[in-house]
């Protein structure tokens, strides 16, 4: 460690050469949101100096060719489960985008798979060009109100903050568990507090007494504002402020509304779930930067936001930023205006160059068998898909929001035929279906939802926000049984049936959740998938398969389906109409 540190500082003094020097280049200030010209000193992956032109020697020399030296991105939240393919794959979707950190919860993989699922994702992130910083799953299963794969006790989570590569408490979702002083919820986070751990925070829909409560928790970071309204209480109350911008859930707009020179230090970039193709085809973080300069806000400040405001709100103390003593992370920028990144640098060495991982990737890790057999369920009838009303009742249906990740709870008449539930197609009223298939329970949920236009067939997907057991949208029971059957068959994954037969199917067979093949192998998958969809007489305007999968999650306002029943999250509890599925244990 001396030997290191004097050698930094003898370079530092201009006495030594270092390994790598960027020359002409435009370096990008983010602690004063100004650009000056100069070198890049970089020894050991770390930079050591900045310069004027031709002040230091090295080893090695890089012409940046007048191109703006920023610092490398981070995403501040992001389950890398809901890109479908391992982190081995994911670092090579991302890093060229000019993501080189990435603060991950692995909430998804755990409600499957438990301990087993997190330290297959610990293993698998490790040895890439892509530091995932790992939070242990504060909230599996979500609430009590769904039955997950597996449980995370406070006890498993104590042990899991022992492992060094642990990074922090992930996102605290049951907040009334957080309001209400439950014992197992005080045990995680008093363990993530004394270790000195960062608290992620999920306060949807909280109000401004709730979220006081919520702050002084330790909790101090939140993704789930989706209002300038909101977003204000937040940094009030001393928040950082991450602005989502996923695949269903896309915030950016609205938050950005609140954000001004004044406050936006406190506010930063997060994609939280987005799919391969969208991540392939519009960017992670790099999307975000984007789009606010496409708004109006300054370049500079925009790269600030996804860089040296992530790095603060998450105490990595050497990111963020193109100065002495920080990481060598960094990107070189053509254009600032269209952020036309033409390398990237992961500590002090290119990884990337014009959108292409040029390092080797090591072999990739193999998941254990319980992710690879996570299918496990009774067989589903159709007596369980009947959904029992009477002809002159109101029904309550989950009205969807494309492009929000938030549902409606509305009251409509429905069609009715013998006491039971017909969906219709005219009135855009589907039949919703959340089975149970990680233990063989035989619970299924029932509900009616109201906004994703199909016409014919139905679709399916074992990712379902938080427990993943099956989620299903149709027209008819026929297919919505041969959906859910396709599904066990394949051992997880998406698919889409019309008039009985299979259209498509894309395996997700670790967990349910990702695939073991290459990136560009899914995405084309999903090219059939995108192209399958239209035969349901889908309109095509939102991503239906991941709004699909957050109608199960039971923390989002305002209704959801579990496959417990139709669920309340504004007074989380069940409404009485709902599916009353027999469970054996």
């Amino acid at each position: 460690m001396t030997d290191r540190l004097e050698r930094k500082l003898a370079i530092a003094a201009n006495q030594d050469k270092a390994d790598l020097l960027i020359k002409n280049g435009q370096i990008v200030d983010v602690f004063q949101l100004e650009t000056f010209e100069g070198d890049v000193v970089i020894a050991g992956g770390e930079i050591v100096a900045i310069s004027d032109p031709g002040t230091y020697e090295a080893h090695e020399e890089v012409d940046a060719k007048g191109a703006f030296i920023a610092p490398a991105f981070i995403d501040g939240h992001v389950h890398i489960e809901s890109s479908m393919v391992a982190p081995e794959q994911f670092a090579k979707v991302v890093v060229p985008h000019g993501v080189t950190t990435v603060i991950a919860d692995p909430h998804e993989i755990a409600n499957v798979a438990g301990v087993q699922g997190v330290e297959y994702l610990l293993d698998a992130s490790e040895g890439i060009p892509l530091d995932v910083k790992m939070m242990v799953p504060s909230c599996v299963p979500a609430t009590p109100f769904e039955h997950s794969g597996a449980r995370l006790t406070a006890e498993e989570v104590a042990e899991l903050f022992r492992d060094p590569r642990i990074f922090g408490l992930g996102e605290v979702m049951d907040y009334p568990a957080v309001l209400t002083r439950d014992q197992e919820m005080m045990a995680k986070l008093k363990a993530a507090h004394s270790e000195g751990r960062i608290v992620d925070g999920h306060g949807a829909g909280l109000d401004s007494v709730a979220l006081n409560a919520y702050t002084a928790a330790g909790i101090s970071n939140d993704h789930e504002a989706v209002t300038p309204e909101e977003a204000k209480a937040r940094l009030q109350r001393g928040m950082y402020l991450l602005i989502r911008e996923g695949t269903a859930a896309k915030d950016f707009d609205a938050l950005m509304k609140a954000i001004t020179p004044m406050n936006s230090r406190r506010a930063l970039f997060v994609t939280d779930d987005k799919h391969l193709d969208e991540l392939v085809e519009e960017g992670s973080i790099d999307h975000h930067v984007r789009k606010a300069i496409q708004i109006g806000v300054n370049p500079l400040q925009a790269i600030q936001m996804a860089s040296l405001n992530a790095a603060e709100c998450f105490k990595l103390a050497k990111k963020g930023a193109i100065a002495p003593g920080f990481t060598a992370d960094l990107l070189f920028i053509e254009d600032l205006q269209s952020l036309a990144i033409t390398h990237v640098f992961k500590n002090g060495t290119c990884v990337a160059k014009n959108g292409k991982l040029i390092v080797p990737i090591r072999e990739t890790v193999q998941p254990p068998q319980r992710l690879l057999e996570s299918v496990n369920m009774k067989l589903v009838t159709k007596e369980q898909l009947e959904l029992s009303l009477q002809s002159d009742e109101e029904a309550h249906l989950i009205q969807i929001q494309p492009g929000s990740i938030v549902t409606k709870h509305i009251r409509e008449k429905v069609a009715v035929k013998d006491g039971v539930f017909i969906p219709s197609v005219a009135r855009d009223q589907l039949k919703l279906v959340v089975a149970e298939r990680h233990h063989k329970r035989g619970t299924v949920g029932v509900g009616i939802v109201k906004g994703f236009g199909l016409t014919k067939g139905a679709i399916a997907t074992t990712v379902a926000h938080d427990s993943h057991n099956i989620v299903a949208v149709g027209t008819n029971d026929e297919d919505l049984l041969a959906a859910i059957k396709e599904l066990e068959n394949i051992q997880g994954g998406m698919t889409i049936v019309k008039d009985g037969k299979v259209l498509v199917s894309l395996p997700l067979t670790i967990g349910g959740l990702m695939s073991d093949q290459s990136y560009d192998v899914i995405c084309e998958q999903l090219k059939s998938v995108d192209a399958a969809i239209g035969a349901l007489g889908f309109p095509g305007d939102f991503n239906p398969f991941l709004t699909l999968s957050f109608l199960a999650l039971p923390v989002i306002p305002e209704i959801k389906l579990t496959d417990q029943g139709l669920f309340d999250v504004t007074s989380f509890s069940f409404i009485d109409q709902q599916v009353y599925a027999e469970e054996t244990n």
